[in-house]
């Protein structure tokens, strides 16, 4: 009967740090690592409203997810060539935005007297309470990702190296460009639930840096990246139920670790070859 309740929980582990970790080598590679902070506080100002709108628990995915694809969207438009402006710079100011709003909307709810547990669930996270229902919504946007990445992986290899390059060879930038940032949105709104809204930007990041600290090429980082992703998710809840110490920070703690290893592994090949 254990191995059933948690069942649920380890297969949503896993394809959280799976999904986040395969994202997370294209951000890293373009060297927009922000990108994830700013979707995800986008998605928290749209729950934060959702509620002041009484939507609750499951349905405050809807709103999160609004608001995550509406700043994708703002993103996509404002192209940094004609705006002048670094894209790291474009999001720092739409995450300061939705900052402002999210907690605008927080101040509302002391005002109101409305309970905020379930908008502090979500930034916070807890692997704990997934159910069989998320790791379905889960399974779905893991599709979508696989359906985008191999659709445009010739177009996004490319802006990954160059977007000004790829656009010069005939590549679509803005509407790959777009569409790469939706899917982030949903991506990251859809997998909230493993470590909160705070926390999943380690399983955006740790997992891709370590992939391109030991392998060299396109699709041995993408796969290696989607691999310490699922072994961040599946081994943190692991350790953490081993320990009964907080889920969220041991999934960020093992990602951590993981790249601790992986540096150390490309610091020891690099004193071997000299």
């Amino acid at each position: 009967m254990d191995l059933l309740f948690w069942l649920p929980v380890i297969c949503c582990g896993a394809l959280a740090g799976a999904s986040t970790g395969l994202l997370g080598a294209y951000i890293v590679g373009m060297r927009i690592p922000f990108l994830g902070i700013c979707v995800s506080h986008a998605a928290l100002a749209g729950a934060v409203f959702g509620g002041l709108f009484g939507l609750a628990g499951p349905w405050l995915l809807l709103p999160a997810l609004a608001g995550a694809v509406i700043a994708a969207l703002l993103l996509g438009m404002l192209d940094p060539e004609s705006t002048r402006v670094d894209s790291n710079v474009l999001m720092g100011i739409l995450f300061s935005l939705t900052l402002g709003l999210a907690f605008l909307g927080l101040g509302v709810y002391d005002i109101r007297g409305i309970s905020k547990n379930d908008i502090l669930n979500l930034l916070w996270g807890n692997l704990n309470f997934c159910r069989w229902s998320d790791f379905y919504l889960m399974v779905t946007a893991a599709v979508l990702e696989i359906i985008v990445i191999a659709a445009f992986y010739k177009e996004l290899r490319a802006i990954l190296f160059s977007r000004v390059h790829a656009a010069a060879a005939g590549v679509p930038v803005s509407l790959v460009w777009t569409a790469f940032l939706i899917l982030t949105s949903v991506v990251l709104t859809v997998n909230f639930q493993t470590v909160g809204g705070l926390m999943i930007y380690s399983l955006l990041t740790n997992p891709a840096v370590a992939a391109f600290l030991l392998v060299k090429g396109y699709g041995r980082a993408l796969a290696l990246s989607a691999v310490f992703g699922l072994l961040s998710g599946l081994g943190g809840f692991l350790l953490a139920k081993a320990t009964d110490l907080p889920t969220g920070a041991m999934i960020v703690i093992l990602s951590s670790l993981i790249v601790a290893l992986a540096w150390a592994i490309s610091a020891s090949r690099s004193r071997a070859g000299r």
